[in-house]
């Protein structure tokens, strides 16, 4: 475990070091942020109370979404296009040749890049989210504890996810068409445009019952009290079942392309 921790911290000082890049993120994240927050406003002097959200909930909800957009890799920006890219060259059969296992590997090295966005650009927008509007922000130190907790299983399922999408790439060799549609599907069905509880019947079924979910829908409510008591640990065994379910995935899919590259290395 000593050497997924170095990774780890590897990761995080990796991405450290593109300062410039930092500071325009948490630029772009703030202007979009306060974007969306008046989009929000407009919307809720129409309809208060819409998805069972107050007007400072809805507002904190949109900050909340600044905040975890890169630190849960929403659009991408992990470590996809690397794996990708290794798999394209052939790189990647001496990655699966070391005495390292190759999912933990690039788990833990997402799980850094995660902390450093959380950290680099996800408090930034949020501090200035709360000086510029009233955001309903926990009293509860607990509450704060329980929403990281949540946002480290939300990781944990969108590295899942991009793990399965990256591997794709033995059997297409291009995986750009299958990640662009994995991006698509992260921003509408993780809630990142709208609150999942705004989208009518089965649609609302079903987008709160899939993984992307589990990316800022459920932060989110975790951390604006929706989820106490029991609904909290329903909320986490939601992620944790897909996080488990994913990685399984993703373990019989490595598998499979080992498979692929002794054979073909034989």
């Amino acid at each position: 475990m000593r050497l997924y921790a170095v990774v780890a911290a590897g990761g995080f000082r990796r991405y450290a070091t593109y300062r410039v890049a930092t500071a325009a993120g948490v630029f772009t994240n703030t202007v979009f942020g306060f974007i969306m927050a008046y989009t929000y406003i407009a919307l809720w002097d129409e309809r208060p109370q819409l998805g069972g959200y107050d007007l400072s909930q809805a507002l904190t909800y949109v900050w909340l979404g600044q905040a975890l957009l890169m630190t849960c890799a929403m659009m991408g920006g992990g470590f996809e296009d690397e794996l990708i890219e290794r798999i394209r060259t052939g790189d990647i059969a001496v990655d699966l040749y070391r005495p390292a296992d190759l999912q933990l590997w690039w788990m833990a090295s997402d799980l850094g890049r995660a902390a450093f966005h959380l950290l680099g650009r996800g408090i930034a927008p949020m501090v200035l989210g709360a000086l510029a509007f009233d955001l309903a922000l926990p009293g509860n130190p607990l509450t704060w504890i329980a929403f990281l907790v949540s946002v480290a299983l939300g990781v944990v399922v969108s590295f899942a996810i991009r793990f399965l999408v990256g591997l794709c790439a033995f059997w297409l060799m291009d995986g750009a068409g299958v990640m662009q549609i994995c991006w698509l599907a992260g921003l509408f069905f993780s809630g990142m445009l709208l609150p999942l509880n705004l989208f009518p019947g089965a649609l609302g079924e079903v987008a709160r019952a899939l993984p992307w979910s589990s990316l800022l829908q459920v932060p989110a409510d975790v951390f604006l009290g929706k989820h106490t008591g029991w609904g909290l640990v329903q909320a986490y065994a939601f992620q944790a079942g897909w996080a488990l379910a994913l990685l399984a995935a993703g373990r019989a899919l490595q598998s499979a392309a080992t498979r692929r590259v002794v054979v073909q290395g034989g």
